[in-house]
């Protein structure tokens, strides 16, 4: 399946840019909607070390309201954790009604990494795809719409990220030798990466591959595919489209305008600071 898929779909920044107010200004309104007719939903992003999930997802909630959704990282289960039933933790933090819930890795860390670096047996692991399928359907069945994102790009991608990641002083300390290690395994996942997305798709959650070669398209297929979830959901429910354009708009007005104050003040400090000096 990942094997067909086109990585080289590409989109400009520029035009991100110009259509990302209303995308932002988009799932803000669905948000509310769903808030207000009691929809909940859940999001699952998946994808490669590097395939850019952080930054997507921080695009993704920079305008929404933070009442109204929560995020959840998930990494190894803790000791206590350990101690339950393996999905508990899941179902912990499944939303209330009404809001969203995000997921930075998911309940498939049981059929992915805890399979490739042996935390389970085979059996386990198995078992855990049955699991996986029953909580998917009862979430569906309560009436959350579930919306499940693999970021994919290749091998050599994957290591030119992590290597730029790595130069930066900054952002070095995302790169880990965890990283490099399932960079070097990057064929064993693949195999089992396929087998998640043939064994767990359905009607009711189903997978979308997101091309991440670009992260600008990445970035607005991700908003898109979660939009049109969010408005079959609602249906009728769901508010205007133009609605969201006009507040991108008005947004964008108020911060050109905020930009120009900034810019004006900053003018007139430097021009206060020459006076000064040549007193």
């Amino acid at each position: 399946m990942l094997k067909n898929v086109n990585l080289k779909r590409k989109l400009a920044r520029d035009e991100y840019k110009r259509v990302l107010p209303d995308l932002q200004q988009r799932v803000f309104g669905l948000e509310k909607a769903c808030w207000d007719n009691s929809v909940s939903s859940i999001v699952v992003v998946e994808g490669w070390d590097g395939a850019g999930k952080g930054a997507a997802i921080a695009a993704l909630t920079q305008r929404m309201d933070p009442r109204g959704f929560k995020l959840y990282p998930i990494t190894k289960p803790s000791q206590e954790e350990r101690r339950r039933p393996w999905m508990w933790r899941f179902w912990m933090k499944v939303p209330d009604k009404g809001d969203m819930v995000i997921f930075n890795h998911s309940w498939y860390y049981r059929v992915l990494d805890a399979r490739i670096d042996k935390e389970t047996n085979e059996v386990e692991w198995r078992q855990g795809y049955r699991d996986i399928i029953e909580f998917e359907r009862m979430m569906a069945d309560s009436g959350v719409v579930i919306i499940k994102l693999f970021l994919h790009i290749s091998k050599k991608d994957q290591k030119k990220r992590l290597r730029t990641t790595e130069k930066d002083p900054l952002e070095s300390w995302r790169v880990t030798p965890t990283d490099w290690d399932r960079h070097r395994r990057y064929d064993d996942y693949m195999v089992a990466i396929e087998d998640m997305l043939e064994l767990t798709e359905s009607e009711h959650a189903p997978w979308t591959i997101v091309e991440a070669s670009s992260r600008w398209f990445a970035r607005k297929k991700i908003f898109d595919t979660i939009i049109a979830a969010l408005e079959t959901r609602l249906g009728a429910l769901a508010p205007s489209s133009q609605d969201a354009h006009e507040r991108a708009e008005r947004e964008s007005d108020l911060r050109d305008a905020s930009e120009m104050l900034d810019e004006n003040k900053l003018e007139q400090d430097q021009d206060d600071e020459s006076a000064g000096d040549e007193e």
